[in-house]
């Protein structure tokens, strides 16, 4: 390099010696240009690359830091935009019954989030998580309270709304000073909160399905409880979304668009069998909808049938415990896992590790955590003992029982 400059150099001086001798009266010869002769190079030694840790991509763009954008946020629940005030609070996580006699349930198809678990009696019961809740009247009917929804609850953040509970597994956890609960004045509930209930006119209901959540009175309720309903500084949102204009569409992935908890034919004893509940999706809009019993199951506040984007099946050991047949469900660590989206199955895990006040997150075979559509998401939790009984339909006519996959360790979906 430093020789051809030399050169260059050379040139040019001698371009202007020939200029200024053009100004002149006489020509001067112009004399021959000294060229150097080119000496070889030393190469360089490159100088070593820096290690730069790349960030992990995912199969789809996905949303990350949340904005405010006109007064609207995407919600840590659905991915979708909404007011920022309900985006930026603490969701209300209600119970609700899922049987027959307590049909149909009132305001449940606002919820960003419904999971289902089995409860005594072999029926499910679910807990409805709501940001979007303020133009409802009531919410309801609202039942009683097992620990394993109170620690999923947890997860979300959530205020804990309930009307009774299995006082010997409940009342120690739910009255904990770090959570917050809106509950019913029932025995076992230290700080009721009496102005967020009613009773309905339901005439041919037995009793225990006419009590209803106010939504009102949840405003009083948490305003005198002393509650934040600002999430933590340390929040985890349950799921990995989608961008705006992007379909997690799964190409590769099996086809799944009829989905049973508990078996197309049911009646085994897992909890989804008493009512043949199962999912039917829609190509056109990209929804699950909802049956039961063998019906649309609707909510009476707009006489919708439920319908969701994702649907996901966690598996969880169950035990009985008593003789009242109450169970537990390990909802802390991690199993397997199923996510219907796109009318496509993605097989996996969940995995929660890290306490109480996170929720379960999803990752598949290779340990990527798994990304949902926008929209709402139904989860049910499988009593892992039962799991044989859930199906699903690629054509709405050969069932399939999942082959779940061998299990991640916690390591795995740490690294990616």
């Amino acid at each position: 390099m430093f020789q051809k400059k030399i050169i260059r150099l050379t040139a040019a001086a001698l371009c202007m010696a020939v200029l200024f001798a053009g100004c002149g009266k006489k020509e001067e010869p112009v004399p021959e240009p000294e060229v150097e002769e080119e000496l070889p190079q030393e190469e360089e030694e490159p100088e070593p690359e820096e290690d730069i840790e790349e960030e992990p991509s995912t199969a789809y763009p996905v949303i990350e830091e949340r904005e405010v954008i006109d007064g609207k946020m995407q919600s840590y629940l659905t991915g979708e935009w909404t007011d920022i005030r309900m985006a930026d609070r603490r969701p209300i996580a209600v119970m609700i019954p899922n049987n027959k006699p307590a049909m149909p349930q009132y305001g449940i198809s606002k919820a960003g989030i419904i999971y289902e678990a089995p409860v005594e009696g072999r029926i499910t019961r679910l807990m409805a998580v709501f940001e979007d809740f303020d133009d409802l009247e009531r919410i309801g009917p609202v039942r009683s309270s097992r620990d394993y929804f109170v620690y999923v609850a947890m997860g979300y953040e959530a205020v804990y709304c309930n009307w009774g509970l299995a006082k010997p597994y409940v009342e120690e956890l739910i009255n904990r000073p770090n959570y917050y609960n809106i509950s019913a004045a029932v025995d076992g509930i230290h700080n009721p909160a009496d102005e967020a209930f009613g009773r309905v006119n339901r005439p041919g209901y037995a009793k225990e399905f006419t009590g209803y959540l106010k939504i009102d009175g949840v405003f009083e309720a948490a305003q005198r409880l002393g509650y934040d309903w600002n999430y933590d500084e340390d929040y985890v949102p349950p799921f990995l979304f989608a961008a705006d204009g992007v379909r997690a569409d799964y190409i590769e992935n099996d086809k799944a668009v009829m989905i049973y908890p508990g078996g197309k034919e049911g009646n085994n004893s897992g909890g989804y069998g008493a009512y043949h509940p199962y999912f039917q999706y829609d190509e056109e809009d990209h929804l699950y909808y909802r049956y039961q019993d063998g019906k649309k199951q609707i909510d009476e506040y707009n006489d919708k049938q439920l319908a969701v984007s994702n649907v996901v099946f966690q598996y969880c050991h169950g035990e009985v415990r008593d003789s009242h047949d109450y169970l537990a469900f390990g909802v802390h660590g991690e199993g397997d896992a199923l996510v219907f989206t796109n009318g496509k199955v993605i097989k996996g895990r969940w995995m929660r590790y890290d306490g109480d006040f996170t929720p379960a997150k999803f990752f598949d075979e290779e340990g990527n955590e798994i990304i949902f559509n926008q929209g709402k998401t139904w989860i049910c939790n499988i009593w892992e003992e039962y799991g044989e009984y859930a199906q699903y339909s690629a054509d709405g006519e050969e069932l399939l029982t999942p082959e779940i996959p061998v299990g991640l360790t916690e390591e795995d979906a740490d690294g990616n």
